[in-house]
């Protein structure tokens, strides 16, 4: 009709509804490769962690006040894990391999939630540990090559879910998915630049 203009593209993207995020899990080696990345920036952590309680409390063996430490470290794992993950869903390695962590319907994760998951992701070594306290085994070499086969074990299981997530996941509602940022759409070759604001004036003039 005349005098009715038609609506903008711009408007139209704006009032479209969000595209639909995929809650597929990535593959299971992507999330093994992030676990061991994870490993690695976790040990500048529990060093600071370690060095700051040794400090604190004046320890001067160490041997001394093993349970002590233990406690304080688990209790700094558990602030990294769950601010990283109640704040965008993602650690520092979860970044660099594109897995966030999202509820089962695709929404961020609370910090109740994060918690649950932080606790029950200790499930990756807990049935090692017994066995290896069961088996009595004492040497450092015996006891990380138990904890590798309950971790490929535990890894292994997430194969049997029907939507091949983590077994810890499943209890906490949780899951991980694919996630790369949006980058910014390319402006075509030749396109005319943006309209400059309403009412400014762009010649120069006074």
């Amino acid at each position: 009709m005349p005098g009715v203009n038609p609506p903008s593209t711009s408007s139209a993207a704006a009032t479209a509804p969000p595209s639909p995020v995929d809650l597929s899990a990535p593959g299971l080696w992507r999330r093994m490769a992030c676990f061991v990345y994870e490993g690695v920036l976790l040990f500048g952590v529990v060093m600071i962690a370690g060095y700051l309680y040794s400090t604190l409390t004046q320890q001067r063996h160490a041997l001394e006040g093993q349970v002590g430490l233990r406690s304080f470290l688990f209790l700094v794992l558990g602030i990294y894990f769950v601010w990283f993950w109640s704040h965008g869903g993602q650690t520092v390695a979860m970044k660099a391999w594109h897995i966030r962590l999202v509820d089962a319907q695709g929404r961020p994760v609370t910090q109740a939630r994060a918690l649950a998951r932080y606790v029950l992701s200790w499930l990756w070594f807990l049935p090692s540990l017994v066995a290896a306290w069961l088996a009595d085994l004492h040497g450092s070499g015996a006891i990380f090559g138990l904890m590798t086969i309950g971790v490929i074990a535990y890894a292994w299981l997430a194969r049997l879910h029907p939507q091949r997530q983590f077994w810890h996941d499943a209890v906490c509602g949780t899951r991980l998915i694919t996630w790369r940022p949006a980058l910014p759409p390319k402006r075509r070759r030749g396109a005319p630049p943006a309209d400059p604001e309403p009412g400014r004036d762009t010649t120069g003039g006074s």
